[in-house]
């Protein structure tokens, strides 16, 4: 075997028939023997141990549950085991029944590629009947009413409804008092003009007797503070000067609101009005 020079290259065959040298030989991965070309695999040199390491796997008819024979062990012990351990009669009705589309009339098999779930009804159909007219598609479930997401809606209309009753209480104050605020203010305009209208007329009769109250020597009395002049002239200057030029053209007293919830004072009862609004929420009580 081999030559001078590589006295160890070939091998000879294991078959005894054979015995040929082969320079490339196979190793069997089963019995480790070496064998040529001709007779490499298990059947031509009928090994032994051909089944070593194959996988055999068996249906329950049971559950049917794969089932692994284990090599170089007694397939019926390995059943046994099976039996007693991990078999599920349940599973059996799982595995076999196999699901089909829903429409009558309809028996394709539903699979992984070929299931498409309706996004209305939410039930797997086939791909021919995928459409919701092709199935007859009721729609949208409807939402229960005895869900608890409606009972929390509802009790979210009522508490919205209860501010809405306060806001129109205090819209109705606020407008009672911008009516009595508009009331005071045309009062006040009214004495302010008529003031203007006595002060006028006076202004006119002092242009035309003038001379008439010098020669007679008369008093003239000033209308608001009682002070008494010599002239009508005299006493139409003090009432420019004095009364006109003044901020009490009215002749009363000035009155001052009082806002109920600060105790601040306001002499124009829209401004009142308007701070009431703005810093205390439309509210006056205090």
């Amino acid at each position: 075997m081999g030559t001078p020079e590589f006295p160890d290259l070939g091998k000879h065959c294991a078959v005894s028939d054979c015995k040929q040298i082969d320079f490339l030989p196979f190793t069997c991965d089963r019995c480790d023997q070496v064998y040529c070309l001709e007779h490499r695999s298990y059947i031509k040199h009928q090994c032994t141990k051909a089944d070593k390491l194959d996988v055999t796997v068996v249906i329950c008819p049971l559950c049917a549950k794969g089932v692994r024979l284990v090599p170089d062990q007694d397939p019926n012990i390995t059943w046994e085991n099976h039996v007693n351990t991990e078999c599920d009669p349940s599973n059996y009705e799982k595995v076999t029944k196999k699901k089909k589309c829903p429409v009558p009339g309809c028996r394709e098999i539903l699979g992984f590629s070929n299931t498409i779930k309706c996004r209305d009804c939410t039930v797997d159909h086939c791909l021919k009947h995928r459409f919701g007219p092709d199935h007859k598609c009721p729609g949208p479930k409807n939402v229960e009413t005895s869900f608890s997401f409606m009972s929390l809606f509802n009790g979210s209309k009522t508490e919205e409804s209860k501010p809405k009753s306060s806001s129109t209480a205090s819209s109705k104050w606020t407008t009672s008092f911008l009516n009595a605020a508009s009331n005071i203010r045309a009062s006040a305009e009214a004495g302010a003009s008529k003031l203007s209208g006595e002060i006028n007329q006076a202004w006119q009769t002092a242009k035309g007797g003038v001379g008439q109250s010098r020669s007679s020597g008369q008093v003239e009395q000033c209308p608001q503070c009682g002070a008494k002049f010599s002239s009508v002239t005299t006493l139409v200057d003090h009432v420019q000067k004095v009364h006109e030029r003044s901020g009490n053209r009215s002749g009363a007293k000035v009155t001052i609101d009082v806002c109920p919830k600060c105790s601040r004072g306001f002499r124009d009862p829209v401004a009142l009005v308007e701070h009431v609004e703005r810093d205390h929420g439309g509210s006056s009580r205090a």
